[in-house]
């Protein structure tokens, strides 16, 4: 009988040990699910929140882009241009305008140190975009404008790439034209004739370095 009593402790014992896991089991179940629907909440919550931060951001770059003082800025403006531009505010950039064949005109910003070269990138960089947004997709040979027309100052002909703006006088506000020009076969001739020359002297330097 001892025995028999002390078995039902036992098995007494037991039921309830398996009964409190089983309960400890559903409380961690149930403490799983509210965790994972607090953090799906969250998730959403902050999907939400990086939206509208996209959303004011957005809204806060176009009312930038239409403002009149930023009327310089390009629709799609690269990281050069915004240097560009702060250094025009800084004084070691300067605004060019050029005027078209047609009376219309444009500006163009570059650095103070820049070369005709870059002028005429800053151009071709410009007329690019605004036929792009005007036209769509429309492919200009610059090489048949270059060759057919050039940018001239007070009279002066901008023909040498390497040549600094600030050499011709060329400052701040200043203006440049387009006008026709057909490089005639003459200079060509001489062109490649002093390309000649350059290279044939560093040949005649390598030789005697030899």
């Amino acid at each position: 009988m001892a025995k028999t009593k002390a078995d039902e402790k036992d098995l007494e014992a037991k039921e309830e040990q398996m009964a409190l896991l089983e309960m400890s089991g559903d409380l961690t179940t149930e403490s799983k699910q509210l965790t994972e629907g607090r953090k799906e909440e969250t998730n959403i919550s902050l999907e939400y929140s990086s939206d509208m931060k996209k959303a004011r951001l957005h809204s806060t770059l176009v009312a930038l882009l239409n403002d009149p003082v930023l009327a310089d800025i390009p629709k799609n403006p690269t990281l050069t241009d915004v240097d560009t531009l702060i250094s025009l505010e800084l004084g070691s950039a300067m605004r060019i305008s050029v005027l078209k064949l047609d009376g219309s005109s444009f500006d163009v910003t570059v650095m103070n140190s820049a070369t005709v070269k870059d002028l005429k990138q800053a151009v071709r960089k410009r007329i690019d975009d605004t036929e792009q947004s005007k036209m769509g997709h429309r492919h200009i040979s610059w090489r048949h404008v270059w060759s057919n027309f050039c940018l001239l100052f007070h009279n002066e002909k901008l023909l040498d790439d390497t040549a600094k703006l600030q050499d011709y006088g060329i400052r701040n506000n200043a203006q440049v034209q387009f006008i026709p020009y057909v490089i005639s076969r003459a200079f060509k001739r001489h062109s490649k004739r002093r390309k000649h020359r350059f290279f044939h002297g560093l040949s005649k330097k390598g030789r005697t370095t030899d």
